[in-house]
């Protein structure tokens, strides 16, 4: 259940440093792959500071993880217990390359229900609430952690696994369900499809929207277009890994900023190519080591978000968590250069959600020996509005200082998604 936040920094530390103590103590000798990362760094439970242990601590990247799970089938050799003791196997997407497999024991597992009812909480959900999980229950953790916490606090926890979009909508007013979770992109596309079916969100119950699975909750202009489609629903944002667990959490009065749950996680933030720690409000990739996840650990993970501290000291719920402004800005992955611009999957988003009138879009990267190039298909929403590929081209140029081709394509040509969006193509 949730947690009794600390009052202080210095007290949030106090319990990383107590939490990491344990963690060492119990991952050492038994876990084969932190063994033999940690040989010889002198890092073990008698560490006296979370600076030590960043400073002797190597970190732990995703290609040593992919590397260990292909030399170490089908589980991998970051396992603390023997294989009985676990009870619970998710796996990555896999979007980047070959999906990881990832096993819990229960109390690893419980600890990350714990975490989200720490979500939950943060965005005023009770036992009171009726929840609909308006997506398919597969392999991937988050939807089993995010059922199971509603369970936990006592909240109606309704699935809607199975079900048409339309009949998710008719789902969501036969229950009466006020909070509704999935990705930013499938609260949008529910919303296009309560139009087809003249389903009036301005009747819904939902007064509450978690999104997680992909960057947009934190980007304001498709936080506006979500507002705009749910007219009486707040968004929360949210985000997590299969392999790190739930991280973040968003406070009401501070949408656009998402915050680290501490007591769970030590985080850092450095430089993506030098590895070293960054001032506060520079963008930095997101380095996390989980506490509480026992049974398949992980220290100091290079998770490959981008993201910026706030200056902040305590967010507006009380807590003296890492605030990252904006959330996840992006992937550090996922960058690509177009005739010398930077140009992120979450900039492109921002610039396309503030123009409006796109019912969907996707990105095509074409490259040859010497140049990357970058053009945009669009559904509009409307048929009338002609000067939408204009309003988009000039808005690329001002910008992203880029002239981008823009193909305006039929109703209904692009694909629509369910969970992660996969609007950028690579040829």
């Amino acid at each position: 259940m949730p947690r009794t936040p600390a009052d202080s920094r210095d007290a949030l530390e106090r319990t990383q440093l107590a939490e990491l103590k344990k963690l060492l103590a119990i991952i050492r000798p038994t876990n084969k792959f932190y063994e033999n990362k940690l040989s010889g760094t002198g890092i073990n439970e008698h560490i006296n500071s979370l600076e030590a242990f960043r400073e002797y601590c190597p970190f732990t990247t995703k290609k040593e993880l992919v590397d260990d799970h292909q030399s170490n089938p089908p589980y991998s050799s970051n396992l603390t217990f023997p294989l009985e003791h676990y009870t619970r196997a998710h796996q990555t997407s896999g979007t980047r390359g070959q999906p990881m497999r990832w096993l819990d024991t229960p109390k690893s597992w419980q600890w990350m229900v714990n975490n989200w009812c720490d979500i939950f909480k943060a965005a005023e959900v009770n036992s009171e609430d009726r929840i609909f999980f308006a997506f398919s229950f597969g392999p991937f953790i988050g939807f089993w952690l995010a059922f199971e916490a509603g369970e936990a606090m006592g909240a109606l926890s309704i699935p809607g696994g199975g079900l048409s979009s339309a009949a998710r909508l008719r789902s969501i007013f036969t229950h009466q369900a006020n909070v509704l979770c999935c990705t930013p992109t499938y609260a949008l596309r529910l919303a296009e499809v309560a139009k087809t079916e003249k389903i009036e969100l301005g009747e819904s119950p939902i007064r509450k929207i978690i999104v997680a699975g992909e960057p947009g909750g934190s980007i304001p202009a498709t936080r506006r277009r979500l507002e705009e489609a749910w007219p009486d629903a707040t968004i929360f944002d949210h985000h997590g890994m299969t392999e790190v667990g739930p991280v973040t959490y968003q406070c009401p009065a501070q949408p656009g900023v998402l915050y680290v749950l501490e007591h769970s996680y030590i985080p850092e933030i450095v430089h993506p190519e030098t590895g070293q720690a960054i001032d506060p409000g520079e963008t930095g990739e997101l380095v996390l080591t989980t506490l509480g996840r026992h049974g398949s650990p992980l220290l100091r993970y290079r998770t490959g978000d981008l993201v910026k501290s706030t200056s902040t000291q305590a967010s507006a719920c009380g807590r003296f968590d890492l605030g990252l402004d904006g959330g996840i800005l992006s992937r550090a992955d996922d960058m690509v250069v177009v005739r010398g611009v930077n140009v992120y999957p979450s900039a492109v988003e921002e610039i396309i959600r503030n123009i409006g009138g796109v019912a969907e879009y996707r990105v095509e990267i074409a490259r040859d020996i010497s140049m990357v190039e970058m053009s945009l298909q669009i559904e509009p929403e409307s048929s009338d509005d002609d000067r939408l590929a204009n309003r988009l081209a000039v808005a690329f140029q001002e910008n992203l200082s880029l002239r981008v081709p823009i193909q305006i394509v039929e109703p209904n040509t692009l694909p629509r998604f369910e969970l992660k969006a996969k609007r950028w193509i690579v040829r």
